[in-house]
């Protein structure tokens, strides 16, 4: 049966221990098998943490970005005001500013 790295790092520290080690003495343990399958091989786990490194990298311009940007409300905020929302939208949060006036 197959599982997916997330399901094996998901249960990474829970449960019954085993691992082991490669020609270089890295010691691979706090892996978990899960409802009776065969344990991971080492080649399967290396080449998905490869692969979720490469995902992790490949959107670091994504969280490089994310702190400079201004708050999310203050971005539809900006629209609001601009008069960029649909008709429908616009009177929905102008209802709101109404409710509360500053």
């Amino acid at each position: 049966m197959s599982y997916t790295i997330e399901e094996v790092l998901a249960q990474m520290h829970i449960g019954q221990w085993f691992g082991w080690s490669d020609s270089k003495n890295k010691v691979y343990e706090n892996l978990v098998v899960l409802g009776g399958q065969d344990k991971p091989t080492q080649e399967f786990l290396e080449s998905e943490l490869a692969r979720l490194q490469t995902e992790y990298d490949s959107t670091e311009y994504q969280r490089l970005r994310a702190p400079e940007y201004p708050p999310i409300g203050d971005q539809l905020d900006a629209l609001f005001h601009a008069g960029v929302f649909p008709a429908d939208m616009a009177a929905k949060l102008q209802a709101v500013k109404d409710k509360y006036p500053r």
